[in-house]
């Protein structure tokens, strides 16, 4: 038998016509003789199939994970907890700026400094307010006891007044 590459084989014998119907058209199936079967090679199913060049072209669909497992490969969030402490002496200010550089909210209560003297506590109330300015956080006085120092995230809101009641006169501090 003789092969060329643009000519197929001529069988040695007319095949045998069956009268099996195939599913997808349901035309006759013609049999070849025996001779001129040739066996197909076996795909393996793990190797991977070149794709035609429109579908390489096209941009494959990039999958984003869910924002609860993105938290999982970050760094957990830290918790930002409110936390009461007294200000007892001048040297718990550095406490208190800790805990505010750590994301936490405090409310200070200045009795017990103000007993001892009211000029600490009003050095003690400018220090804080000038390192809640430098770090971007929020400070107020809640009462006469009382103050609040937020770190950057946190705001305190503050009831407007109208504008006809506003004076030009200081307000008075915890101190």
């Amino acid at each position: 038998m003789r092969f060329s590459l643009f000519r197929k084989p001529k069988p040695q014998q007319e095949p045998e016509k069956t009268a099996v119907p195939s599913e997808e058209n349901k035309e006759e199936v013609v049999a070849a003789p025996e001779e001129a079967k040739v066996e197909e090679p076996k795909q393996e199913t793990t190797a991977p199939q070149p794709e035609p060049a429109a579908e390489q072209a096209a941009p494959k669909e990039t999958v984003v994970p869910a924002p609860e497992q993105k938290q999982e490969t970050i760094e957990p969030i830290s918790k930002t907890y409110l936390k009461a402490m007294p200000l007892k002496e001048l040297s718990d200010i550095d406490n208190v700026k800790e805990e505010v550089r750590n994301g936490n909210i405090i409310i200070l209560r200045v009795t017990p400094l103000a007993n001892k003297s009211i000029d600490d506590v009003k050095n003690a109330v400018n220090s804080l307010y000038e390192f809640a300015e430098s770090i971007g956080g929020d400070i107020a006085r809640l009462g006469e006891e009382r103050v609040v120092i937020c770190p950057k995230n946190i705001r305190i809101w503050r009831e407007k007044t109208p504008a006809s009641t506003v004076s030009n006169e200081p307000l008075p501090t915890a101190a």
